[in-house]
């Protein structure tokens, strides 16, 4: 590889952090396409959560593969295509998925714009793993970390605008859309975004590649051999296969179609019941007679799909146990894997990503309950905007350290910074046209979080435990309370994701030595948690209800709190001090 000028190349920065800004403009659209989609295809909550799910296991699926073809040729893929070229190669993988889109929208196919969304992420997978080092290389090393943290600013903008855009392109600028009209919309709309996002694909992967200012970053190093972990990644995969094929297969059971039939009927027999009086039938025992009959066709049926997707998790939990132990006893062919910091890791950003990702995605269902606002679809991008932009507020506080403030400076800092990024999440949803009053009082929960930054000093461990324990807090006054303080409460879930991805990645590669690259690959492929979680709390919906799944967050965040605690102890055994550690990287 060159060796890396101490001068930054700014105008190579500036064209690679605009890949930073697709991946948080799709992901937060997502928010706003699953409750849009299970309106129009008539999905429950689970079938609703498939958009995450092709979604993420797209880049656990993507960062696999390079890992296979790492390990069975010695070389880092993505270093010998040249950081250049691969970014290139993902930017144009993704405008194929989004051209996949474009095709299943026309056609009205969900199965086919799972299958585009899918493709777009295997785009994303390759992007991510050239972007990040990339951007490391394009100045001094030593400020490397800032580099990164300006793309997931970038990152951070476009998903909190995202949200604002796939809703002007669903439900154009009208300001209350029943779900019942949902059905009958015309998707001419989604066709333009994804035609539209798809010739900026193909446009910054032309910039790239005819940038003469942009080097090609190649860098030849000899990757680890860790075929245990790899051999242990690929069974994981199959069996993650095995546990979700029969819960696809299950829509199609004889007693799910019964179901469907049955809930045509009563809906039928409402619209009867409105237009029609008629004394001599009972519309309300024969819609009663019809929804008991579902009730006790739909709770095996439920249950059994819990159980599927249960197994799915246990194979993840199963494998990184597995592999912990495994390489405890013997490390040889485990690379990366044999450090316990990394292990625990994985399973810490699975989790995160999962939180995450669940909290905003099953939001559009929560806000639709009476106790919540009874919101319709196209009146829900305020909220998810504001989720996801309370990533951005972290991030952005986050970022402070890296201009080396001190003192006074830095405090006022902490202090401006995130109340200028909720300000400007507040202005740029005003600009397009939503009503922000519900939510200016939100301002006292990024105040908390100012606190938490103050509390937390820089510390990675230090500000995992702080944020990952505001989470359970949130969470819990989510689930106990209803109204506006539920929705703050569940909104601040954002908050204290924020700023946990650098603390966690951090944590988890220090101490790797030459195993660090790899051991960077392994974190990105679990990713996959965003896949994974999702689904599950949106099958936990159907069986006990929105609000009370919720209580899958409260979980997660308490593993990432214990795994602040964890890690800790872990590197201390090494000979490793955490308060000396600085969190580095974003995503």
């Amino acid at each position: 590889m060159s060796s890396a000028t101490t001068k930054t190349n700014y105008p190579a920065l500036y064209t690679l952090i605009t890949v930073f800004f697709f991946w948080g403009f799709i992901a937060a659209g997502n928010s706003i396409f699953i409750p849009f989609c299970k309106s129009y295809f008539s999905l429950d909550q689970f079938q609703s959560q498939l958009v995450d799910f092709a979604f993420y296991t797209a880049y656990y699926v993507g960062a696999l593969l390079l890992f296979a073809l790492g390990d069975m040729s010695g070389k880092d893929i993505v270093g010998k295509w040249g950081y250049k070229k691969s970014i290139v190669y993902g930017l144009l993988f993704s405008a194929l998925g989004a051209g996949a889109m474009i095709i299943a929208v026309e056609a009205s196919v969900y199965a086919g714009m799972l299958v585009g969304l899918f493709i777009v992420a295997l785009g994303f997978s390759l992007q991510q793993t050239a972007a990040n080092p990339f951007a490391i290389l394009l100045g001094d090393p030593k400020t490397g970390a800032s580099r990164v943290n300006l793309g997931g600013g970038i990152n951070s903008f476009g998903t909190t605008i995202g949200p604002i855009v796939v809703a002007l392109a669903l439900f154009g600028t009208a300001k209350s859309i029943s779900d019942e009209q949902i059905k009958a919309l015309e998707l001419s709309k989604v066709v333009i975004l994804y035609i539209g996002v798809g010739l900026l694909f193909i446009a910054a992967a032309a910039l790239f590649y005819f940038s003469k200012k942009v080097p090609s970053g190649i860098a030849n190093e000899t990757m680890e051999k860790a075929n245990k972990a790899l051999r242990t990644l690929v069974v994981m995969t199959i069996l993650l296969a095995v546990m979700f094929t029969p819960i696809f297969q299950s829509y199609k059971s004889e007693a799910a179609l019964k179901i469907e039939k049955l809930e045509s009927e009563i809906v039928q027999l409402k619209k009867t019941n409105e237009l029609i009086e008629n004394p001599l039938v009972d519309f309300d025992k024969a819609i009663e007679h019809k929804q008991n009959e579902v009730k006790t066709l739909k709770e095996p049926l439920e249950n059994e799909r819990m159980l599927w997707l249960s197994g799915a998790l246990l194979v993840v939990l199963g494998g990184i146990l597995f592999s912990y132990t495994s390489a405890k006893k013997h490390s040889e062919g485990w690379g990366a894997m044999q450090y316990p910091q990394l292990v625990l890791g994985m399973l810490a950003i699975f989790t995160y990503v999962g939180v995450e990702v669940a909290i905003g995605s099953n939001l559009g269902e929560l806000l639709k309950l009476k106790e919540f606002g009874s919101l319709q679809s196209s009146e829900i991008a305020p909220y998810i905007s504001m989720y996801w932009g309370s990533l951005m507020i972290g991030r952005w506080a986050g970022a402070i350290s890296v201009f080396n403030l001190q003192g006074s400076k830095k405090t006022i800092a902490l202090i401006i910074v995130p109340l200028v990024a909720f300000g400007i999440i507040l202005g740029v949803n005003i600009l397009s046209g939503k009503d922000m009053k519900p939510l200016y009082y939100y301002v006292v929960c990024v105040l908390v979080q100012i606190g938490a930054f103050f509390l937390s000093k820089d510390k990675p461990a230090r500000t995992l435990l702080i944020f990952g324990s505001f989470g359970i807090m949130a969470m819990l006054i989510g689930l106990f309370t209803t109204g506006g303080i539920a929705i703050y409460a569940f909104l601040a879930g954002g908050l204290a994701c924020s700023i946990m991805w650098p603390s966690i990645f951090s944590l988890s590669i220090i101490g790797l030595g030459k195993y660090t690259s790899q051991g960077s690959a392994f974190l990105i492929m679990m990713i996959l948690g965003g896949g994974i979680i999702p689904p599950i709390q949106g099958k936990l919906s159907d069986i006990i209800g929105i609000h009370q799944s919720y209580s899958i967050a409260v979980v997660c965040f308490g593993y990432l709190t214990l795994f602040a605690i964890l890690v800790k102890g872990i590197l201390k055994k090494q000979g490793i001090n955490v308060d000396e550690i600085e969190a580095e990287a974003s995503h």
